[in-house]
């Protein structure tokens, strides 16, 4: 007797094949993570991993810019490309002030940031806009573009309420949770000569914003206070370098001397000079 043949053939697994044509069939779920994230609570002994900034669509314009009058100030450009590059276009910039002038390489650093703006720009921002609402409007604004335009430059950075000086709170602050210029210098000199007393310069001079900048050497965050002016004696000129400082240790090769093994990041105010002065010798004296 022939078997009976029938057209189709019952099967256990036959769900799984169905789970399969399902899953195919179905669009993916991607859930997008951003890179910026809230502070780490760092400490001495365990070190914090950098933050990965994802570049933005203008990102490689603004460092090409940026590294272009660099380069045309310090007359040297690196043979390394992109952000590495600027570091050591940046370290060459230290070395041209010299290390008992650091006024040249602020003022070098000033020349820069001028470069971006036609000069009457500037000076319309700081006749009419400036004055508006004490200050508070230029600050306010200022503070807004820093965030669009620079974390390119420090990394991931958020508008951040102030105290300024009326007493009042104002969102006129930025805080860089992780500045990656100057986690990538490694140089407190270059913070110092070439990014902070340069920018509070040009902001309070060519757009009479005040700019207080106070970094956090402990953990390479920076806040930013636009609308309120630098202290007298500002702590932060006077910190030593890291010990990683790769300036620093150039010069622990070529002299013994105490002073030389530290990078150029002497202030140009003289009476902070004096101020470092008094507390090496209490080291010593302790």
């Amino acid at each position: 007797m022939n078997s009976l043949t029938y057209p189709f053939t019952f099967s256990f697994l036959s769900h799984k094949s169905l789970y399969s044509k399902l899953r195919q069939n179905t669009p993916k779920l991607t859930i997008k993570v951003s890179p910026i994230r809230s502070q780490s609570i760092d400490t001495d002994d365990v070190p914090a991993a950098k933050h990965v900034y994802k570049a933005g669509v203008f990102d490689d314009l603004f460092l090409t810019l940026f590294r272009n009058r660099m380069v045309q100030e310090v007359g040297w450009d690196s043979e390394k490309p992109g952000y590495d590059g600027l570091i050591e276009v940046a370290n060459h910039l230290m070395t041209k002030g010299g290390r008992n002038n650091n006024s040249e390489t602020v003022e070098a650093a000033v020349r820069i940031l001028k470069s971006f703006f036609p000069p009457y720009l500037l000076d319309l921002y700081k006749m009419l806009v400036a004055p508006l609402g004490g200050g508070k409007v230029a600050a306010v604004m200022v503070a807004r573009v820093t965030v669009l335009t620079c974390q390119w430059l420090m990394g991931p950075s958020t508008i951040s309420s102030i105290d300024i000086e009326d007493g009042s709170s104002l969102r006129s602050g930025v805080l860089v949770e992780r500045c990656k210029y100057l986690e990538e210098s490694k140089c407190v000199g270059i913070c110092i000569n070439t990014c902070k007393i340069p920018t509070q310069t040009f902001f309070k001079d060519y757009m009479g914003v005040p700019l207080l900048m106070e970094p956090n050497y402990s953990y390479y965050s920076c806040q930013f206070k636009f609308g309120v002016v630098p202290p007298t004696e500002d702590k932060t000129l006077i910190e030593p370098c890291f010990e990683i400082c790769p300036n620093a240790n150039g010069r622990r090769e070529v002299s013994q001397n105490r002073d030389a093994i530290q990078c150029p990041k002497d202030t140009i105010r003289p009476e902070q000079q004096t101020l470092k002065k008094q507390r090496r010798s209490q080291r010593l004296e302790d």
